[in-house]
């Protein structure tokens, strides 16, 4: 018994965190307990050192002393107050008129606000919130199907997640100890194909079911001609400015993510103040659920620092990797056993959870095999996606049910959501088949052939020692 304990300790402690995990204890706890459990019973039976357990120290220090993740406060903080701050009333108003009178104009409108508000905030909440208070009535009022209306809502909030400044684009970089610059961009392509794809389905549908998305009534389409240009124009300028000050100096090297998401933080009130919206009321609240995110964020990598730590000091990394490196089908079968796991982990664990939890435990054997680790990120991120779009737990239906009138069935909800759902699988599916999408707009790297790699340094001049200078070490040197 105690030998099959000693060398199963490692799939033990990852079947130990999953029946933690499927009960909802909470991540952070059961990470640590399960990682401080399983650390004293391999110190008692010497798979490692009790010192080993002192590198917890140096584990924890670079949690909290990692600049990264002061991006993670800085996005919540902007999105709360962009949220409340009128640019998602202005955006939708504007882009309802401009598309309103072809069918699905309100979808279309929905999908492009969805993206221009993702790549301000980066937080799904704030997405999903302000177009739904906003939206959901209008496309109720004007005959669209509901199940439609809430599925096209919550999943224009998810774009948030993949389009940069994404807070999921950011922890992956740390977690695949990548630049967050070069996840940024490798995600600008599959962002693009996502908005495409969710356009499409709403065009199908106008096509199939005209019925589901009516075009709005003359009537309803009050602005035409200048008016409706300036009504536009209210709503994109501020954000064009926005999205330059967050992404446009990211990715011109002017700012790292944490600088720039600090700059949107100031942009962000200084559009609420030009709306007339910034009260103390809004500041503290948006300062309380700021510190509820981003104190949940840290207490979960701090125990999933805990937890990796005595997996690798258990051999667990090699175990993980091994396993999964000697899958049938190479790289492709890698892929798709790792797509259809956090698949299926996503209706148990939210999107913090799974960064920090499962993609330390895959990138080892990601590496192993090849594989572009940008490339691998942006994939996971769009699987990631269907964290929030999943019936019954996805986060985004759970924010649509907390704003909608009790008139609309949770299960109209939860109906709504499955096409768009399928829609996010298809992106990954693309991203596999044409992984192009995510490395066409890095920077090549450059090979080296370290067979022929050679260092020469230049040659000083020859000198005749007769003309060499020379020193006299008997007499101390003298400064005047």
């Amino acid at each position: 018994m105690m030998s099959f304990l000693s060398e199963n300790l490692a799939p033990l402690m990852f079947f130990g965190l999953i029946i933690f995990m499927v009960i909802g204890y909470p991540a952070a706890f059961s990470l640590a307990a399960v990682g401080l459990f399983f650390g004293f019973i391999a110190i008692e039976m010497g798979a490692i050192g009790p010192d080993f357990l002192g590198n917890l120290t140096y584990q924890m220090f670079s949690v909290l002393s990692n600049e990264l993740l002061l991006a993670i406060p800085f996005f919540t903080f902007m999105g709360v107050i962009l949220e409340r701050c009128g640019l998602a009333e202005d955006l939708l108003d504007g882009f309802g008129q401009l598309f309103g009178g072809v069918r699905g104009g309100l979808s279309y409108a929905v999908i492009l606000v969805g993206a221009i508000l993702g790549a301000i905030t980066g937080t799904v909440a704030a997405s999903v919130i302000a177009m739904g208070l906003i939206s959901l009535p209008v496309m109720a009022k004007y005959g669209y199907n509901i199940r439609h209306a809430t599925g096209v809502i919550a999943a224009s909030g998810t774009i948030t997640q993949l389009i940069p400044p994404s807070l999921v684009l950011i922890v992956l970089a740390d977690q695949l100890g990548k630049s967050p610059g070069d996840m940024y961009i490798g995600a600008t392509g599959a962002s693009i194909v996502q908005v495409l794809l969710f356009a499409g389905w709403v065009f199908i549908l106008s096509i199939i079911k005209p019925h589901y998305v009516p075009a709005l009534p003359p009537e309803a389409r009050t602005l035409r001609g200048w008016p409706l240009f300036i009504r536009c124009a209210r709503g994109m300028i501020p954000s064009l400015a926005l999205i330059f000050i967050v992404l446009g100096t990211i990715f011109m090297g002017l700012a790292t993510p944490t600088e720039a998401g600090a700059m949107g933080v100031v942009g962000a009130m200084l559009m609420a103040w030009l709306n007339s919206r910034l009260t103390w009321q809004l500041v503290y609240e948006a300062m309380t659920m700021t510190m509820r995110l981003t104190a949940m964020v840290v207490f979960i990598l701090l125990g999933a620092r805990v937890f990796s730590l005595v997996f690798q000091g258990v051999g667990g990394s090699h175990w993980i990797e091994g396993m999964l490196t000697s899958l049938p089908g190479g790289v492709v079968g890698f892929l798709i056993f790792v797509n259809i796991f956090i698949f299926v982990i996503a209706f148990f664990l939210d999107f913090f959870e799974i960064a920090f939890i499962i993609i330390p435990l895959l990138a080892p054997a990601a590496s192993a095999l090849g594989i572009d680790l940008i490339w691998f990120g942006v994939m996971i991120c769009a699987n990631m996606q269907t964290s929030f779009m999943h019936p019954p737990f996805g986060f985004a239906l759970f924010y649509l049910r907390g704003i909608a009138p009790k008139s609309i069935k949770t299960s109209d909800i939860y109906m709504g959501a499955i096409p768009w759902l399928v829609l996010q699988l298809i992106l990954v599916g693309l991203l596999i088949a044409f992984p192009g999408m995510v490395t066409y707009f890095l920077d090549p790297a450059v090979a080296v052939d370290m067979e022929n790699f050679k260092i020469e340094l230049p040659s000083a001049p020859a000198n005749d020692l007769g003309n060499a200078p020379s020193f006299d070490l008997g007499q101390p040197p003298s400064f005047k």
